[in-house]
């Protein structure tokens, strides 16, 4: 807080604190331009093709790490599951003095040294968990590759935005330099009293009007170069500069029917779906299992002392001994618990059932509608062309009528300009195409043989 000075009038004192606020804005704005300033030098721009972009994003996109991070947890939730059935072996020490009768210790006679060996031989609700646990497993590594096969789909969409707006604004520059030099002329036959003032100030707004739009295109290029950062698990202050490379629209299914069937028998989702459902099918086999018999390994050896009193009690001593065999357990009531998880077991499989199929019918519906939506882009890329050429030659004839004093370059100018938006609607055509094409392989599955 400012205070006041001792011997200063209030006049002086509302100067000074004029002067101080003055200080402080300006010295806030100078870090917040230092902040920035060092904010852009670290900023690094990297220019890709696109499949060495999808490349990248297959290893460092976060999404992916995660998924790969949960399918390796799976995977040791199988080792887990087979813990039981592998023999495990313990070795310790009893040793104690005994007075009179050598007693148990943790229910082994005293030994000086004792190992023992455990496993499960015969166990059917531990064998269906540890199927059970295979099936989680390969659910995940499905759901893993799904994961990878969207942030694709997703990084090559982008990609394609990021292209599309540079190219797009370059073009949206060159309208500006053509409504720029209507406006121009128009100025100029205004002031020759040829046109109305009206006239002008329209031509300004077509100038305002073509800046704004690449303006806009050049802040949709920044946002999806950044936004394709992040996606490559980049700084969001870095930006991915596409690259040219020539880039031929895939091979994919030749009918809509074909399409649906292809995006069936490789859709990971309903194969997930249906690995979830023998997962739950194995644990519904582990509840029902719980009434049948188990057989476990045992083994033991135990090292024996004289201290301990043995050859007052037992006509005969030995130092080493051991036994090996199996051990049985049969259930003749397992409570309730067992059968109530059957239940819900046998509920989470009919459930599943019905999602395996819904989520089959909605796999095809949509691919049909992304084959449908390819062909509808195709076609109107094919006018969009076709506009193009017929904006073409009505320059061209434009320009040869301005040679002979026909028209005027204002005239010639508005031509230029409508050309350059026909462009832009060929160029977002175009990429339509390419994008729904991506889309569709990615329905049918075969998107990552082709990026990458």
């Amino acid at each position: 807080m400012y205070r006041l000075p001792m011997g200063v009038s209030i006049p002086e004192a509302y100067t000074i604190r004029r002067r101080y606020h003055i200080f402080m804005w300006r010295l806030a704005g100078s870090i917040i331009l230092l902040s920035s300033t060092f904010a852009l030098l670290r900023a690094e721009v990297r220019k890709l093709t696109l499949k060495q972009t999808v490349g990248i994003a297959m290893k460092q996109n976060p999404d992916i790490v995660s998924a790969r991070l949960d399918e390796q947890q799976a995977e040791q939730a199988v080792r887990i599951a087979k813990d039981p059935f592998i023999p495990k072996v313990f070795v310790g020490s009893g040793a104690a003095y005994s007075y009179g009768y050598p007693m148990s210790i943790e229910g082994s006679a005293p030994s000086v040294f004792q190992a023992r060996a455990v496993a499960s031989i015969f166990n059917r609700p531990l064998s269906y968990q540890v199927a059970q646990a295979k099936e989680d497993a390969r659910g995940r590594a499905l759901d893993a590759a799904s994961r990878s096969e969207e942030i694709a789909l997703r990084t090559a969409s982008l990609f394609l935005d990021a292209e599309r707006a540079a190219r797009a604004a370059d073009i949206a520059w060159r309208q500006v330099e053509s409504a720029r030099k209507v406006a121009e002329e128009t100025a100029v036959r205004v002031r020759e009293g040829r046109e109305l003032a009206v006239e002008a100030r329209r031509a300004e707004l077509n100038v305002a009007v073509a800046r704004q739009h690449a303006q806009e295109l050049e802040g949709q290029q920044e946002y999806a170069q950044r936004s394709l950062s992040v996606v490559l698990g980049f700084d969001p202050q870095d930006q991915i500069e596409p690259a040219k490379d020539e880039r031929a629209l895939p091979e994919l299914p030749a009918s809509e029917e074909s399409a649906a069937k292809i995006a069936l028998e490789n859709s990971r989702e309903v194969k997930r779906l249906e690995s979830s459902l023998l997962a739950k099918g194995y644990e519904v086999r582990a509840n029902k299992a719980a009434w049948l018999p188990t057989v476990d390994l045992v083994a033991q050896y135990g090292l024996f002392s004289k201290f301990n009193n043995y050859e007052d009690f037992f006509r005969k001593f030995q130092r080493h001994n051991g036994q090996i065999g199996v051990s049985f357990q049969v259930p003749i009531y397992a409570g309730a618990a067992s059968a109530a998880r059957t239940a819900q077991a046998e509920l989470e499989v009919s459930r599943i059932r019905v999602e395996v199929n819904r989520t089959r019918s909605r796999v095809a519906l949509e691919a049909r509608q992304s084959y449908q939506q390819l062909e509808n882009a195709k076609t109107a890329a094919e006018v969009a062309r076709l506009d193009l050429e017929v904006a073409r030659e009505q320059l061209s004839i434009l320009l040869a009528r301005m040679q002979e004093g026909r028209v005027s370059m204002r005239d010639v100018e508005n031509a230029r300009y409508t050309e350059n938006e026909k462009w832009i609607a060929f160029l977002n055509a175009q990429y339509a195409v390419e994008r729904a094409a991506y889309e569709l392989a990615w329905r049918t599955g075969s998107l990552m043989g082709l990026l990458l």
